[in-house]
């Protein structure tokens, strides 16, 4: 197995960033100060710097030999509107919001890559570490695609790595084709007739609407998509009224839908028009709809997951490493960097004691432990991607 000892020798240093980025947590495109940190750590490695790019993100460009090969490592920076419960000195000092997806661990993770490479310069070619903000939902990636990140900063191929709970630190697991579920958000809008609550009759009831609807989209996974193509519909959100003695004007139902193809997805929406369209007029209301994706599915390079699988093994051993994971109908907006430029998502393990809790829990904290590993991925991944010749 390969062993990294400037890596090793720098998990102090990585834990106190990965600590000072959880009790400073910023949310999406807030990401100001952590952006910042990373920003001023990358230049103090001498590292080319690329500030407010997709409005938050930073970019550091590292440049030894004369390839022109290129790679791209990308980490995400931002937290979530959760209050945290952990009372470690690292817990946010910010009341809600705070790190539970570990994301100021895999910011950390990629930073003491960074520095490594610097050090070393083991390689030939053009390393470009890619800081995201905003994955929790708010299109970081799109946001960063859009500013020109890979016109800037071409990438031949692209790595992410995300902390998976119940997995015991030293293993990985990485997994060919769809690995995640692509994404979707909606709201439904409906109106009708708001009246007295003793006289139903003079009304057009947006709560018994709302509930045939919400009963009725269960039938779109069951009876519209085949049962081998995983997919989810979940109704979140039930808002209406507010009086025990009012029948209320309006309604909104909320929820996710989530599927490993576009064209699922699609069914899916189309499905939901038709179902919410259909009730609304029968009832005697009106609905209206807001379906948004906000991930693709994440389906990893089969020839880059296998390259992936084998820095793994190198690091960890065979055994270590699980190369056929369950798929996932969790999201992740690395997917559309995904889409651009051939790569993988993998994921390392944060623990699997007794008590570890799964990630955007209250009580979550990224396990230190993991922070040497996942730089030497990155950077193993780096020296034989970017081999001297």
């Amino acid at each position: 197995m390969i062993q990294f000892p400037l890596i090793e020798r720098s998990h102090p240093e990585m834990t106190e960033w990965r600590r000072d980025i959880h009790a400073h947590p910023e949310l999406g495109f807030q990401e100001s100060r952590t952006a910042d940190l990373v920003a001023r750590r990358l230049e103090s490695f001498g590292i080319e710097v690329h500030r407010g790019i997709g409005k938050t993100g930073v970019v550091g460009v590292l440049r030894t030999g004369n390839s022109q090969r290129t790679l791209g490592l990308r980490a995400d920076m931002d937290a979530l509107p959760i209050d945290e419960a952990n009372a470690f000195a690292h817990c946010s000092q910010h009341a809600g919001r705070m790190h539970a997806c570990g994301h100021d661990g895999h910011t950390s993770m990629l930073l003491g890559a960074a520095k490594y490479l610097s050090a070393t310069r083991n390689f030939d070619g053009i390393v470009h570490f890619i800081f995201q903000p905003a994955e929790e939902g708010l299109g970081g990636a799109k946001a960063m695609i859009a500013d020109g990140l890979f016109k800037r900063f071409p990438c031949e191929a692209i790595f992410g790595m995300h902390n998976r709970p119940k997995l015991a630190v030293g293993r990985f697991a990485v997994k060919s084709g769809p690995m995640m579920a692509g994404g979707a958000f909606f709201d439904i809008d409906i109106k009708g007739v708001g009246a007295h609550g003793a006289r139903p009759e003079s009304s057009v009831d947006p709560v018994m609407v709302a509930v045939h609807i919400a009963t009725a989209l269960q039938t779109i996974v069951s009876r519209n998509v085949r049962p081998i193509d995983t997919a989810v519909l979940s109704i979140t959100q039930i808002h209406a009224g507010d009086a025990y003695n009012v029948i209320p004007q309006t309604a909104r139902l909320s929820g996710t839908a989530r599927a490993f193809s576009n064209n699922v997805m699609a069914l899916i929406e189309a499905n939901l028009r038709r179902t919410i369209r259909g009730i609304a007029d029968a009832l005697g209301a009106t609905a209206s709809v807001d379906f948004r994706i906000n991930f693709a599915p994440t389906i990893n390079n089969p020839a880059e997951a296998q390259f992936a699988a084998a820095i793994c093994e190198e690091l960890v051993g065979a055994d270590n490493v699980v190369r056929d994971p369950p798929v996932s109908l969790a999201s992740e907006d690395f997917s559309f960097m995904l889409n651009e430029v051939p790569g993988c998502y993998l994921n390392i393990g944060n623990g699997d004691a007794e008590g570890a809790c799964e990630v955007h829990n209250p009580s979550y904290d990224f396990n230190d432990a993991a922070l040497p590993l996942g730089a030497s991925f990155f950077a193993r991944l780096v020296e034989r991607r970017l081999a001297k010749a």
